[in-house]
C-alpha cells in the first residue's frame, strides 16, 4: 500500500522514525513532515508564503509550512501518483477530547480526507514517548483491518495509545470524545526588555471523562480508536434551527 506519512512534531520527530520503519516494513511510505514542530497548529495553511520542500539524507522530505501544508502539497502537486492512505503521527502527547479541535496531528490525518483518502491520527499518551514501537504496532494492526473492511468516506480514526510496553496493552476501545474543563489562565510574564507577554496555561481538567470516553479508555490502559466525522455539521439541530428562523 502507498502511504503518505506526516506529523506535527516535525521531521526530526522520534515518533515520525519509529512509524517510518515499522510502516516501511510492509508499505511503501513517504514522509512529507513540517520543518519543524507545530503543535497546536490545527488545520492552518500557509496562504500567504511559498512553501518550499527539501530532501533529507534519510529520504524524508521537509516542508516549511504546517501539517496540513504538506498532506495537501504532497497529494495535490508533489507525488507522481496519489497514496492510498495518509498517516500522521506518531505524536509526542495525547489527542482527546477537545484537543482534536487544535491538534495539527489530526489536521493532517483530516486534510488527507479532505483530499478524499482515508486517514489515521496516532499519538503516544506521554510527552517523553517511551514505547513509540507499540503505537506503530497498533497501527499497523489497524491498517490491516482496513484494508479488509474500509473507514467511512467522511470519517478519519483518531488513535491514542497508552504509553506501555505492547504486551501491556489490555486491548482496544473504540470511543468518542470526552470534554475538558474550561482551560487554565493564560501566564502573564515580561521579557527581558520589560515588555509584557503572554503564555498559554495547561490544558483544562477532565469535565465529561467517563466510560465510552477516549480518556476512560487510556486510564484503564487500553488504547483508544475515535470514528471523527469531517462533516461537522449538527444535523440534529437542524429542524430547530428551521423552526427557530420561521418564528
Amino acid at each position: 500500500m502507498k502511504i503518505l506519512l506526516s506529523n506535527d512534531d516535525g521531521v526530526f520527530a522520534e515518533g515520525l522514525s519509529v512509524l517510518f520503519e515499522a510502516l516501511s516494513k510492509q508499505h511503501d511510505v513517504t514522509v512529507i513532515a513540517p520543518d519543524r514542530n507545530n503543535s497546536g497548529a490545527s488545520n492552518a495553511l500557509s496562504l500567504h508564503q511559498p512553501l518550499r520542500i527539501q530532501k533529507m539524507k534519510n529520504g524524508f522530505y521537509s516542508v516549511n509550512g504546517t501539517p496540513s501544508d504538506c498532506v495537501h502539497l504532497g497529494i495535490n502537486r508533489f507525488l507522481e501518483d496519489d497514496p492510498e492512505l495518509v498517516v500522521s503521527g506518531i505524536n509526542h502527547g495525547a489527542n482527546l477530547g477537545d484537543d482534536v479541535i487544535y491538534s495539527g496531528t489530526v489536521a493532517a490525518a483530516t486534510e488527507g480526507r479532505y483530499m478524499g483518502l482515508p486517514a489515521i491520527a496516532v499519538s503516544l499518551t506521554d510527552k517523553r514517548g517511551k514505547h513509540f514501537d507499540t503505537a506503530a504496532r497498533v497501527v499497523c494492526d489497524i491498517i490491516d483491518r482496513m484494508r479488509a473492511h474500509p473507514l467511512a468516506a467522511d470519517q478519519i480514526l483518531n488513535v491514542n495509545v497508552p504509553d506501555v510496553p505492547f504486551a501491556q496493552l489490555n486491548g482496544i476501545q473504540v470511543t468518542r470524545q470526552g470534554r475538558r474543563h474550561r482551560a487554565e489562565s493564560m501566564i502573564k510574564d515580561c521579557d527581558p526588555f520589560g515588555r509584557d507577554i503572554y503564555w498559554y496555561g495547561p490544558a483544562g481538567a477532565e469535565q465529561d471523562a467517563g466510560p465510552g470516553t477516549d480518556f476512560h479508555a487510556i486510564k484503564g490502559g487500553y488504547c483508544s480508536v475515535t470514528p471523527l466525522s469531517v462533516d461537522m455539521t449538527a444535523y440534529q439541530s437542524m429542524e430547530d434551527m428551521q423552526q427557530w428562523l420561521e418564528r
